[in-house]
């Protein structure tokens, strides 16, 4: 039995993928609790800016893993539970703005978290808040809602050894496990 069969056999909920993802995603929130806690317990500046920068990066590798772990059936769990109150079109009407627009959302807040400590080195006056990392954890999160499912196809393809493009009728390559 693998792990896509444990996905099929449970409803989503009740797997233990499900259950470890809604873990990691509150470690994800849970994190940020560190850094009043340094600042309640008197600690320097320097070490509330590093664990900061720290938590920044780390948190987007966590929502990567909560994600690869969730799978895509449980991802569209999770997207259906918390955001069931509002309509969203079918995945298959997503158009070229949209999906270029969620690649956007995807890849800035991910440029942001690798470049940041480079940038700060250089150029020492540029600060950030906690806010500003939350905003840009919820913009990585958003653009998987704004390219829908096919994107995590497309992304969990990245990470199958034997993913290999093929050419469709209408001549646009997809990947193929």
């Amino acid at each position: 039995m693998t792990v896509r069969d444990l996905d099929t056999n449970d409803s989503n909920r009740s797997t233990w993928r499900f259950k470890l993802g809604i873990f990691l995603a509150c470690l994800v929130i849970g994190a940020w609790l560190l850094v009043p806690i340094l600042a309640w317990t008197g600690a320097s500046a320097a070490a509330i800016a590093t664990v900061t920068g720290m938590i920044f990066i780390w948190n987007k590798v966590l929502i990567l893993v909560t994600i690869a772990v969730m799978g895509k059936p449980g991802f569209q769990e999770l997207k259906r539970t918390i955001f069931g109150v509002f309509r969203f079109p079918p995945e298959s009407s997503i158009g070229p703005v949209r999906y270029n627009i969620g690649l956007v959302m995807f890849t800035v807040p991910l440029l942001i978290a690798i470049l940041e400590p480079y940038a700060i080195l250089i150029w020492p006056s540029i600060s950030r808040n906690t806010w500003d990392e939350v905003l840009t954890d919820v913009i990585f999160l958003a653009s998987f809602l704004v390219l829908g499912g096919n994107f995590w196809e497309k992304f969990h393809a990245l990470f199958v050894r034997e993913a290999r493009v093929v050419s469709t009728t209408d001549d646009r390559p997809t990947a193929a496990p």
